[in-house]
């Protein structure tokens, strides 16, 4: 079926194409070929994976970061008959991402790189299916200004967001109250250490923190999964999707991740929407909402499930929770240098020059050094970004901290 409004494909634009948000939303594209068709790809690094998609899914476009990768594609591509056009540099990934024949935006670039291009969607009036988290994250109402004010449409993709967003009335976006919601869960599966003695997690190495029990996820994620920023920076997003405080937030730890998250009423009614640990789900619900349309996950079992189990967060295990909360009662660009400061951390830890542990430190002394300002352009967003990373870097350099 196509598109109901226009009777015409709808054309996608995936940003971050490799990853596994990438792959899964062009696995769901895919199932669709009369629905919708890809418009451009992009990719960093992994030439190789870009190549194939752009062969199955014949691109207009397709953009790499680095120049010489980007040529090596241009090269390969035009040797196996493909017409698609290669584009180099950040830049391209704000054209491909405001491009007339574009309808959809899949945001899914990892951290603050994800930034730009998603602004450049919402300018662009474009229906934003949002799995960059950090944008909202580190622009908050910018971000929601420009939306409101291009008219474009954004869908939140992150598993928990996208729950919250299926038991929602409408209207909820005048404020909660209105409608009569009470507070949001946000569920957690607590990551591979959440039975972990605490003593030990200082000696946890990135492969172990990498193997998530229940999802499949980039590097990056998956550690923030563990440490739970991963939850920290969800909560920070929620306020701004839902337009509400951090105490209308709340997390609990579910092991089982069957309910990705609830919505409490103040009549005492609690809506949860549940599925199997399937990023194709979430995707399939944006591309085709306020429509259903197969999206290849297995139906979920409950007999096969047996039970769910719930726990409150335990902040002295997940230090990152906490820190969320600080930097929602603190404002301005509190949000942002957490951000950077998790991402340098982060990649310190997977390049093992940190401790496990040491992540939530990095973060704390980043935010202890720099002052927080009013987020009144973008300008000053991007100050806090860099003066961040820089605090951050030079503290793990600094051996304060030994891995």
């Amino acid at each position: 079926m196509a598109d109901s409004i226009s009777g015409r494909s709808i054309g996608v634009t995936v940003l971050g194409a490799t990853g596994s948000i990438g792959v899964n939303t062009l696995d769901v594209i895919a199932r669709h070929p009369d629905e919708y068709h890809v418009v451009a790809l992009t990719a960093n690094q992994d030439i190789e994976r870009l190549f194939e998609q752009c062969l199955q899914h014949r691109p207009a476009y397709a953009v790499m970061i680095e120049s010489g990768k980007a040529s090596e594609l241009r090269d390969r591509l035009q040797q196996a008959g493909v017409t698609t056009e290669v584009l180099t540099g950040v830049d391209a990934l704000q054209q491909v991402a405001a491009l007339p024949e574009t309808d959809y935006v899949m945001a899914a670039i990892v951290g603050a790189a994800g930034l730009l291009p998603a602004l450049a969607a919402a300018r662009a009036g474009k229906r934003i299916l949002l799995a960059n988290k950090e944008a909202l994250v580190m622009s908050g109402q910018l971000f929601m200004n420009e939306v409101q004010a291009n008219g474009a449409e954004l869908l939140p993709i992150d598993s928990e967001h996208n729950a919250v967003f299926q038991c929602m009335p409408n209207g909820f976006d005048k404020g909660l109250e209105d409608v009569g919601v009470d507070h949001i869960v946000l569920t957690a599966s607590g990551g591979p250490f959440l039975e972990t003695p605490l003593a030990q997690l200082e000696g946890v190495t990135p492969e172990q923190a990498c193997a998530h029990p229940n999802w499949v996820m980039g590097r990056k994620i998956s550690v923030d999964s563990a440490t739970m920023m991963n939850k920290g920076l969800e909560i920070i997003e929620a306020c701004w999707l839902f337009a509400t405080e951090a105490d209308r937030v709340k997390v609990i730890l579910h092991p089982q991740s069957v309910i990705h998250s609830m919505v409490a009423y103040t009549d005492g009614s609690v809506l949860a929407q549940l599925g199997n640990p399937d990023m194709r789900t979430p995707i399939a619900h944006a591309l085709a909402w306020p429509r259903r349309v197969s999206s290849g996950v297995q139906p979920l079992d409950l007999t096969e499930v047996a039970r769910l189990d719930f726990r409150a967060p335990d902040f002295e295990r997940f230090p990152c929770l906490r820190l969320a909360y600080e930097v929602l009662a603190a404002g301005g660009t509190a949000s942002a240098i957490l951000n950077a400061a998790n991402e340098v951390a982060v990649q310190s830890f997977l390049d093992h020059e940190i401790a496990f542990t040491g992540i939530p430190r990095v973060i704390e002394y980043t935010l202890q050094q720099l002052a927080i300002e009013a987020v009144d352009s973008l300008e000053v967003v991007l100050a806090a970004d860099q003066a961040a990373r820089t605090a951050a870097r030079n503290y793990v350099e600094s051996e304060k901290i030994t891995a």
